[in-house]
């Protein structure tokens, strides 16, 4: 809340006389950041990709922003920057498990038809996650950042111009152009659609 004493930008201030005080706002977002970065590049990168933005935010602490009394976006806009050195294994992360979902096996198994309900619900969802993964691998850098920040880091349209230094309107634009790649690599659908993107733009 805005003034508030527990605000980030309270913690961070403090933090200037007192370091050990910024462990506060690792310990309320590190599980955040960890879990988009390992959905971008994996798991084993993202423990370092999520220690290496908290080093980064602790040496930046001095020229955070006071009047934002949220901290999200500028920790997603170092860990997006982080993942930005790492475009080529990311994409290629995509590829295989586009790969993988492909040619994974349609049939278990199991007896009795709740374990082939089990089977059918897995191999599907594996193959939504797949074509997902492919359809990702396909978007430009740019728009997959905003793309993925709305959905999977789940800010809105105002905090991912903020993390990455873009107007709202740009973030409008990239995420009409991502979701129309999705939307056309997987046949009209958009398993990424959350909140306000049932406002999105129809121009681009």
């Amino acid at each position: 809340m805005e003034g508030s004493a527990d605000s980030d930008a309270s913690v961070i201030e403090r933090s200037w006389d007192d370091p050990d005080v910024f462990a506060v706002l690792f310990d309320r977002y590190a599980d955040s950041i960890h879990r988009y970065a390992a959905r971008r590049l994996g798991s084993e990168a993202a423990d370092d990709l999520m220690a290496e933005t908290f080093v980064i935010a602790f040496q930046r602490r001095r020229r955070y922003d006071l009047s934002r009394s949220q901290a999200v976006p500028w920790l997603y806009g170092i860990t997006t920057n982080l993942i930005g050195r790492h475009r080529r294994a990311e994409a290629r992360r995509l590829r295989a498990l586009s790969r993988a979902a492909s040619t994974a096996p349609a049939e278990g198994s199991g007896e009795g038809e709740a374990m082939e309900d089990r089977v059918v619900a897995r191999v599907s969802a594996e193959d939504t996650r797949g074509r997902l993964a492919g359809a990702l691998a396909g978007l430009s850098a740019r728009n997959r950042d905003v793309l993925l920040l709305i959905a999977w880091g789940d800010l809105d349209y105002a905090e991912a111009a903020e993390a990455l230094g873009i107007p709202v309107g740009t973030v409008r634009s990239r995420l009409h152009r991502a979701r129309s790649g999705v939307r056309e690599a997987l046949g009209g659908s958009d398993p990424t659609t959350s909140r306000e993107d049932q406002e999105e733009p129809d121009h681009g």
